[in-house]
């Protein structure tokens, strides 16, 4: 199976809705127009992953009379163009990404057309998990076309060589095992976190954050971590205490995300990593070309404070924006794109032929199951029962319209304390205060 190795989402998030409104100043204004013609029409999609084989979607055609114009732009130029193109009204795609960190904003600003108007949503969402990742204000801004949520791997021969017999289910437990990895002279820096000043120390800190039993933040976007005592402050100081500690390798302090999973993990010079994403063994760890750990991988259950902590979601959906041309068309293809027959033969459940390069793990459970049952889907019984009953969203009210600017507060801040600029205390006060700023509006 193929799954999208996740890439560091940096700058283009950094900015909120207002701010990148200034980037269209020099587009084309005028507004477009709609038809609900549903054949004899070319739609384009523009998404982040290849293309599906074009076999599947002559097939489409086929079907529907829909002809279907593909792009693959890569995430943050994606964000920049679908901003662009809702603050200028210009047309840019009738289908197109929704990610679940944008899916307060574009729903807030009304960008995207609420998908519950043209397909039966709540019908799928019996077969989608994360769906309610996408909902914002009552309407469904995007299907989930992937299911990506945080899970803990780990190198279990390195545990075992470690005489490590039985698998940690608590944070201390998880803590105390890493530090006997080091102490038995298994791994020098048992522990990935990357701590690099980009997206991907901020899901990790939320994942630590649902592993402590707290929440980010509430329905009002106020924040949850600023006491001592808060699980998200208890989860940003074990996570600075584990790189001054030794757990966490130096270097870690400019790494990202995906280039721990290359370099540390796949390369066996690190045991584990707390906050990874689901897929990564399939995808990486057990592909011979690129690594060195075959066979070792394995997912944890996600410690937590008294036992197994839940899963916080990051997927992935497509969305039809105001502007599209051919609403009801990006509709019926949305429909055949994410349909629990297509993700399987995505994910390669029916043939490499079928593939689509770089897809994630299906959103449907059923086609999870399926992969599973067919022996495609490496974990595929621990990912399909996370999916089912620990995937959650990090913001059970949705993510808000300015996360964007909080994301940036978080990982600066988090980043500084681990390299001793600032300490814990002062990092989390900064994104206390950046919280409040944003939610108050002012």
């Amino acid at each position: 199976m193929n799954t999208r190795l996740n890439t560091t989402r940096t700058a283009a998030i950094v900015a909120s809705a207002a701010s990148l409104g200034l980037l269209v100043a020099g587009c084309s204004g005028g507004s477009t127009t709609s038809s609900s013609k549903t054949s004899g029409v070319t739609i384009t999609v523009a998404m982040m992953n290849p293309s599906p084989p074009q076999a599947a979607l002559d097939e489409f055609t086929k079907e529907t009379g829909i002809t279907v114009t593909w792009s693959n732009i890569d995430w943050d130029s994606l964000q920049t163009k679908i901003t662009a193109a809702a603050t200028a009204n210009t047309y840019f795609a009738d289908a197109t990404d929704v990610d679940w960190s944008r899916v307060g904003q574009l729903g807030k600003l009304n960008w995207f057309y609420p998908l519950e108007d043209y397909l039966d949503t709540k019908k799928m969402a019996a077969d989608m998990p994360q769906m309610s990742s996408f909902t914002s204000g009552g309407h469904v801004v995007g299907i989930p076309f992937d299911a990506s949520f945080m899970v803990t791997t780990v190198n279990q021969d390195m545990f075992t060589k470690a005489g490590i017999d039985t698998m940690p289910t608590t944070i201390d437990a998880y803590t105390k095992d890493l530090q006997q990895i080091k102490d038995k002279g298994v791994a020098e820096y048992p522990l990935n976190i990357p701590f690099a000043a980009a997206e991907g120390l901020s899901t990790y800190w939320y994942q630590m954050t649902g592993a402590f039993g707290g929440t980010v933040l509430d329905g009002n976007g106020k924040p949850q971590f600023g006491a001592p005592d808060s699980p998200g402050y208890k989860a940003a100081q074990w996570m600075v205490d584990a790189i001054k500690n030794g757990l966490v390798p130096p270097g870690n302090i400019n790494v990202s995300d995906s280039q721990g999973e290359q370099t540390l993990i796949a390369t066996g010079a690190a045991a584990s990593t707390f906050s990874d994403y689901s897929g990564m063994i399939g995808s990486l760890y057990d592909v011979p070309d690129a690594s060195k750990v075959v066979g070792q991988m394995h997912y944890l259950p996600t410690p937590g404070v008294s036992g197994v902590g839940p899963n916080l979601g990051n997927p992935d959906g497509v969305g039809i924006p105001r502007t599209a041309k051919y609403p009801a068309a990006a509709a019926k293809f949305i429909e055949w794109f994410t349909s629990a027959a297509k993700q399987a033969d995505f994910a390669g459940a029916n043939g490499p032929d079928k593939v689509q390069q770089n897809y994630a793990i299906p959103s449907r459970l059923s086609a999870v199951q399926e992969l599973t049952t067919k022996g495609k889907l490496i974990g595929g019984t621990e990912l399909a029962d996370m999916l089912q009953n620990s995937a959650k969203p990090v913001f059970p009210e949705g993510a808000p319209v300015w996360y964007p600017e909080f994301s940036r507060a978080v990982y600066t801040s988090l980043h500084s304390a681990a390299t001793g600029e600032i300490t814990v205390d002062k990092a989390i006060q900064t994104i206390v205060d950046t919280a409040n700023k944003l939610s108050s509006g002012s």
